[in-house]
């Protein structure tokens, strides 16, 4: 594990060394400079091809697919059910168990003494863990990256990132589940939960101690990669990006001293760990969430007339031969489940960390709330975004495909991201420039506040429990949200990309291995509220 940690810290120190060469000339491109190899290699390692597409997006895919068809359409079945959880409908089930005790998987290293009733555990409600997990998911993936996707793919991406969110429920209650019913739980009642764990429990249960220790190692390595980049740097670099766009700030040391002010708020919101971060989220997320629908919904309704040729342009693109820059319909199709994928990040397990500390003894009723956060984050969020710059271009603002990395010429000037959705605000709502810099700023705090969270309890699995540890993490993740603002959109996009892709390979082991475990508590859950209504 010290090899680990001097790896991590080898990284670092390199950007470092570049951020403290120069403070007053070139020092957000000097660090840009210096993040970027470490950016290209993860990249190139993680999205290795088969014919020409990235594994790892058929491994998520394919997995989506079969959970979907396996589980009999729990997106669609379980809807309406997985709402009522989170409104607290079945809250008195939780003294109306069909058995004396919960099911808790106790393997080598559980305090026993700590398993006891579950409705008793866990540190917060559904709608705290929801909303916990939810701040994790919607962020600048649904501003910076549907533009990004749309830039790149046209608007039939819109259709495909849609399509993934759908796919994308079922693997997140299969996780969540998961999550939940492999939870570890320590003496002072704090929960630590995640695919570190049910990789590591379950496939023991299974008879394959080696593979699921080194799968829980290889995951927790990757979560804190993903917590430094998709939830972090990918974060910070939008927020410095509307930011610098609303100040008029040209400085070449601007993104610098930006991310400097956001590593100081983050680090004094993550000190308080889960609760304190579950009773921001739980406020903050639902309020920015509504003011962005709205906004979308309004620049949405007021051009009504461009609505169906809006969402004729998005099913018919998904089907063109000749997209765009991205390489017809395979192109398309991947660039919009890459980015669905990122957004809402059904798959990769993060969430699963943070719906473990439920308050609960059914782990498939955690599975049914989780369900919702694709739904939310992409299907409902990510698409009124989409529409928003969709119809903005109606009258050929820019050309869909760009310069082939993302940016697009806007008024004879360049922009991407958060940037693209920023112009299209404009064009609409007086002063949005404004509100979206809020909205991008506290859906990128949020996020990583959350993403604090998930990487550091990966840590703590890799390097222990003590109050050290947890400096070293939250020292390097701070370190990481000034190397976001400062970067390039590129570098840090594709780093983080990796990142969160990553989780998704030890992660699939642990899904596959337990997906039946996941079927057996969806029935005990289902018994349970039968039992307690008769």
């Amino acid at each position: 594990m010290k090899r680990i940690l001097l790896s991590i810290l080898a990284l670092t120190l390199p950007i470092l060394t570049f951020a403290q060469d120069n403070v007053e000339k070139g020092l957000d491109q000097r660090i840009d400079e210096g993040f970027k190899p470490v950016s290209d290699f993860f990249s190139n390692v993680i999205f290795f091809t088969i014919g020409g597409t990235p594994f790892v997006l058929i491994l998520l895919v394919l997995s989506a697919l079969f959970f979907t068809i396996y589980f009999g359409f729990p997106n669609i079945r379980y809807f309406a059910k997985a709402i009522n959880v989170v409104r607290g409908k079945y809250d008195d089930v939780e003294g109306h168990g069909i058995e004396g005790k919960p099911e808790v998987s106790i393997v080598d290293g559980d305090i026993r003494d700590t398993i006891r009733d579950e409705s008793k555990e866990g540190e917060v409600s559904h709608f705290q863990a929801l909303a916990t997990a939810v701040s994790g998911t919607v962020g600048n993936g649904n501003i910076a990256g549907v533009a990004l996707a749309i830039a790149l793919g046209g608007p039939g991406a819109t259709f495909w990132m849609i399509i993934c969110g759908l796919l994308g429920m079922s693997t997140k209650f299969v996780e969540c589940t998961l999550g939940v019913q492999y939870r570890d739980v320590g003496e002072d009642g704090t929960v630590y939960g995640g695919p570190m764990y049910y990789l590591s429990k379950g496939l023991k249960e299974k008879g394959f101690v080696w593979l699921g220790k080194i799968a829980a190692v290889l995951f927790a390595i990757f979560c804190i990669g993903g917590s430094f980049g998709g939830g972090n740097a990918a974060q910070s670099n939008q927020a410095t990006v509307v930011l610098k766009e609303l100040l008029g700030l040209e400085s070449t040391a601007a993104g610098f001293w930006i991310g400097i002010i956001l590593a100081i708020l983050v680090g004094i919101i993550i000190i308080g760990g889960i609760k304190r971060i579950a009773s921001v989220t739980e406020k903050v997320v639902p309020f920015m969430a509504l003011l962005y629908i709205i906004a979308c919904l309004y620049i949405i309704l007021s051009n009504f007339s461009f609505i169906d040729d809006a969402i004729g342009l998005i099913v018919t693109e998904a089907f063109n031969p000749k997209a765009i820059g991205v390489g017809g319909v395979i192109g398309v199709l991947l660039v919009g489940f890459k980015r669905a994928a990122f957004s809402n990040e059904a798959g990769a397990g993060s969430a699963s960390i943070a719906h473990s500390a439920v308050k609960t003894k059914y782990s498939a009723s955690e599975g049914l709330v989780a369900l919702l956060e694709p739904f939310i984050d992409t299907v409902v969020i990510c698409t009124m975004t989409a529409l928003v710059i969709i119809i903005f271009n109606s009258d050929g603002a820019f050309v869909y495909g760009g310069d082939g990395s993302g940016a697009v010429m806007i008024d004879g000037a360049s922009y991407e991201g958060a940037g693209i959705t920023q112009k299209a605000f404009a064009k609409y709502i007086p002063f949005s420039n404004v509100f979206l810099t809020i909205a991008v700023v506290l859906f990128a705090v949020s996020t990583m506040i959350s993403w604090s969270y998930y990487g550091l309890q990966s840590w703590k699995f890799l390097f222990g429990r003590g109050k050290k540890a947890d400096l070293v993490y939250k020292l390097l993740f701070l370190t990481f949200v000034v190397i976001g603002a400062a970067a390039s959109m590129k570098s840090i996009w594709d780093f983080s990309d990796a990142m969160i892709f990553a989780m998704v390979f030890p992660n699939m082991i642990g899904l596959y291995f337990l997906f039946p475990v996941v079927k057996k508590q969806l029935k005990r859950y289902f018994d349970a509220i039968k039992a307690a209504n008769k």
